[in-house]
């Protein structure tokens, strides 16, 4: 695979750019099987899979992969607009949060048919193949281990001479030190953390804290009303008590890493996902930490899970799936694969992979691994699927709520009503 480098673009927020390799620019693969391949993230992340895919030809010369990154929502639109006109990707990037989702809406191949013998994943362990198991069937693979996490600003935090959050930071913890770090640091335009109501995987985390779910097994949501209150009322006081980023910065947060307050330089603290640390770190000219989220109690539990940090799937259209299946073996299996993408998304499945990679980690790498074994005696079980319709309730539902009510369009009360009534809409109508 050869990268054309004319094909770098620059596009708009939402828009399909940043990193467009191949093209149609491919005279020495003519007679290769082509595969598309289609993922959103940082430009690293770009970097990392297409030199991946460049050894993949080297050891295949007669299947190559075209492939584009395509940045926030846009990456969901192209996808729609591949499953309206019958033309997914041949491989394609999914989460934990939408595997569910996508693959029983059709857009997935199911791999069962390619294991083992085009994709092997006996060393991945059972649990693990589960994560990516929907109504009997694996519709995808993992492509490496995360949990979700706190990044901050470590330079930042010894300027101030702020204790830093650890694993047994409270959420009233927490609060507090947002809006110290907030006036400790004097910076116009810049504030303690995010304005973290807009964030699923956080309100996952302090459901499953008090003993609640994001979804129930029957694909509905697994909260009422009241904790939907308990939830804004603590984003709506730390915002009043200046511990969040303004409305207008956590707006512009399209779940990618370059439109994060942290990565904007508009925040100590940061939410994200633990393999992302190192994209972060590549934007952000202070050194990084990383700990877990905040909880309820210090000795409660934390809500915590491994969950595979990105996924691999198969277009459910794919005249190649069992191309695209041993690309996807590659992917995963082959150590001077590992070796290029280390733990950019994430801790690899492979134990081989992982014990050959390790020696080769920069500090930064190192971090988010040392995070995944903080972790191993803090996680509970893996929750239930995200049901049909979850993309549309996080994107049309959660964000938007969350918005109008940081700029002060609607209540709480109003929030949280809206948010249970019209979820639960979306949920039921996808059922």
């Amino acid at each position: 695979m050869r990268m054309n480098r004319r094909s770098f673009m620059i596009g708009t927020a939402g828009a399909a750019a940043g990193l467009a390799f191949g093209g149609g620019a491919m005279p020495a693969f003519a007679d290769a099987t082509q595969l598309r391949a289609m993922w959103w993230g940082s430009p690293d992340r770009g970097k990392r899979t297409v030199a991946v895919a460049e050894l993949f030809h080297s050891k295949n010369p007669d299947l190559s992969v075209i492939g584009e990154s395509i940045s926030g929502d846009g990456y969901w639109a192209k996808l729609a607009t591949g499953m309206a006109s019958q033309n997914i990707a041949d491989v394609f990037q999914l989460e934990p949060s939408t595997i569910s989702d996508y693959s029983k809406r059709g857009a997935c191949m199911p791999l069962d048919q390619f294991v083992p013998s085009t994709l092997n994943v006996d060393s991945f362990g059972k649990d693990v193949l589960k994560l990516t198991t929907v109504d009997s069937k694996l519709y995808g693979v993992g492509l490496g281990l995360n949990s979700f996490a706190m990044f901050y600003d470590e330079d930042m935090f010894k300027k101030t001479g702020l204790t830093p959050p650890g694993p047994t930071t409270t959420w009233a913890d927490y609060a507090d030190l947002a809006v110290e770090m907030t006036k400790a640091a004097g910076k116009r335009g810049y504030w303690g953390g995010p304005y973290g109501a807009r964030y699923n995987y956080v309100l996952d985390v302090w459901l499953r804290q008090r003993g609640k779910s994001l979804f129930t097994e029957e694909g509905g949501l697994g909260f009422g009303v009241d904790d939907a209150k308990e939830w804004y009322s603590y984003w709506e006081e730390l915002r009043k008590r200046g511990g969040t980023v303004s409305a207008d910065v956590q707006t512009l947060d399209q779940n990618v890493i370059e439109s994060n307050c942290l990565a904007l330089g508009k925040s100590a603290i940061g939410m994200a996902y633990s393999n992302q640390l190192v994209g972060y770190q590549l934007v952000v000219k202070s050194k990084l930490a990383v700990t877990m989220l905040p909880r309820e109690k210090k000795d409660g539990p934390s809500g915590h899970y491994y969950r595979p940090a990105l996924i691999w799937s198969v277009g459910a259209t794919s005249k190649n799936g069992e191309a695209a299946a041993k690309f996807i073996n590659f992917f995963v299996n082959d150590v001077e694969a590992g070796k290029i993408l280390g733990v950019e998304r994430g801790v690899p499945m492979s134990p081989a992979v992982r014990a050959a990679i390790l020696p080769t980690l920069n500090p930064v790498e190192q971090q988010t691994v040392q995070y995944i074994e903080l972790l191993k005696d803090q996680v509970g079980t893996y929750p239930v699927p995200a049901p049909l319709g979850s993309g549309e309730f996080d994107q049309n539902v959660a964000r938007p709520v969350a918005d109008q009510l940081a700029f002060g369009k609607i209540t709480v009360a109003e929030a949280a009503k809206r948010l249970v009534e019209e979820g639960a809409t979306k949920l039921k109508r996808k059922s």
